[in-house]
Order: structure tokens, then sequence, then C-alpha cells
């Protein structure tokens, strides 16, 4: 049985009562789809797919199908003239926690149940202002702050994708030039579900110097997930990450970064630190951390990157 206390809004999980939960759910990825689906520094293994994500893909596999017997209720009240609109699922978290590998295996996993084959993923980084303007406003060093968000066009996105509309486009974000892609966008074309992946999914809060707001990206999703681990664990793997990128991407003569990549290790580290310390804690405490427990279900990181519980909120 999970844990259970009166004194708190969640379900305690561990794996053993977690992966129970799965039932007869077949594992429908193999090491090589696994492979495309890892993060920079990740470990993600079969054995954790199997014990935590299929549970959690049954469960949002139920809700789905809920949400289509309301959908259809409401058409049959309405006389048929009600769109079916997909079933959004939001996944936040901090920066180098692994919330962009959670929104993937989910998306690989949930597109292989026959009743909702078309997933979508979405992250909110294409919603960053481009850094021309970011430099205009002299808020470079606040990315992915509240701040650094085009908020309105998310908002409009968002609306767009839950009110049915046939075709709803998103910006285009690239990590290699650190920018917003021109002229480039994500088409999404009324798929079952959507995924939708960022820092800001479940911030509710005002920013200096808008007009003070009456909707948020949460009012839209129908299940939200939280990725969460100790600062100092995610701090760790921040700067891990960073040292992998060095060697790497960052080697790419595009690459926004490109002036660290011959950086020593040792110089590296300390550079990784200071933003780390600078910036991405900063945000995290101020901004991410504090929506936690407005997600449905938190999956809660041990200190080798892997899930070791599972709250799922009280009905």
């Amino acid at each position: 049985m999970p844990a259970y206390s009166s004194f708190s809004p969640y379900l305690t999980f561990f794996c053993e009562e977690w992966k129970s939960l799965r039932e007869s759910v077949p594992l429908t990825l193999d090491e090589k789809d696994l492979e495309k689906l890892r993060g920079i520094n990740e470990n993600i293994s079969l054995e954790e797919v199997s014990d935590f994500y299929l549970p959690l893909s049954r469960l949002l596999n139920v809700l789905f199908a809920q949400n289509q017997d309301t959908y259809r209720a409401t058409r049959l009240f309405l006389g048929d003239i009600s769109p079916q609109v997909p079933f959004l699922i939001g996944v936040s978290g901090s920066v180098a926690v692994g919330k962009s590998t959670t929104a993937r295996v989910l998306q690989a996993l949930l597109s292989r149940w026959p009743d909702h084959p078309h997933v979508e993923l979405v992250t909110t980084d294409g919603f960053l202002y481009p850094n021309a303007i970011l430099e205009e406003r002299g808020i470079m060093h606040r990315k992915g702050f509240p701040e650094s968000f085009d908020r309105q066009a998310l908002l409009r996105f968002m609306s767009d994708v839950k009110s049915g509309s046939p075709v709803v486009t998103a910006p285009v974000y690239s990590h290699l030039t650190y920018d917003i892609v021109p002229d480039e966008k994500k088409i999404v074309r009324q798929p079952d579900i959507v995924i939708v992946e960022g820092l800001n999914i479940l911030q509710s809060l005002d920013v200096e110097g808008e007009e003070r707001a009456s909707l948020f990206v949460s009012d839209f999703l129908d299940f939200s997930i939280y990725v969460d681990a100790a600062k100092e664990n995610i701090a760790r793997w921040y700067v891990e990450r960073f040292q992998i990128l060095r060697k790497t991407a960052f080697q790419d003569s595009r690459s926004y970064f490109r002036r660290y990549a011959d950086l020593s290790e040792k110089e590296a580290k300390a550079l990784a630190n200071r933003i780390w310390n600078e910036i991405n804690l900063p945000n995290l405490e101020e901004n991410i951390l504090p929506t936690k427990n407005r997600a449905r279900l938190i999956l809660e990181k041990g200190h080798n990157h892997s899930i070791e519980r599972v709250k799922l909120r009280k009905l």
C-alpha cells in the first residue's frame, strides 16, 4: 500500500507499490528506442521504464478514456457540435532534472496505445523571446525566468489547441544556436494528446511590467507532472552535462557556446557552477520549485538520476 498521511495532499508510492499498478501493460520500447530518448548524462533503463513509466502511461490512458467519455456526453447533449479536443499533459521541473526525457518517454509509450496513436510533444522553449529582444531589454542573463517568455503567445497556443483548432503552430527553439529559429514552426494538427514540457508550465506568477494575468498555462492542462530531485543532485547533473557538451555540441562552429569548447575541465567546472548558482538555482528556488505542489503527480529522483518515489495527488 502507498504511504498515507491525512496531512498530505499526496499518496506516496515506492517502486514495488507503483510498479504493481502496471498490471498487464506490455513494454513496447526496446533498448534501441530508449537510446534515442535518453537525455545527455541520463541513465534511464528499460527496468525504470517498466517500473515507473508504464504504470504512469496506464494511469494517463485511463484518464484519457475518461476525458473522451466526457466529450461524448457533451457532444450528445449539444447535438454533435462540440469539436473534439486533445488531452493536455504538462511536464515541469528544473533545468537538468530530466523533464525532457520524461516527456519523450511518455510520448513514445502513449503513442503505442491503440486509442491515442497521435501524440505531440511541444516545449515551451519555443516561446522564449528571441535573443535580440532579450538583449534589447537587458535580460539575457534572465533567460528561463518568467519575464523571458512570451507568455501571451504561449497562452494563445494553449487556448487554440484546447479549442480544437484544426492547425496550430508553435515557434521552434534551437539549443545549438541558443535562440528561436527564424521562419520555422512546429505544426500541431488535432492530435489525441499533447505533452507540453517546460520550466514554466505550472507557474502562476505575475511578471513585472505586464498586465496582471487572469489565465495561466496550467488552466488548460488535464494532467500535470513535476520531475523533482534534491537541489545538490540537480546542480551536479548540470555541471556534468556542461562538461559533456563542452566536448560535443559546443565544438560545433554554429554553437552559441562555441567559446566554451576550449576551456579546461577545471575552468569549465568553475563556469558551470557559476552559471548554476547565479542563474539556474535562483530561478529554481524563486519560480519553479514553488510550483511543485500544484502538480497532480511528482516523480522524485535519487542521486543517480533514477526515479525512486511517485507522489499522486489524492482525489
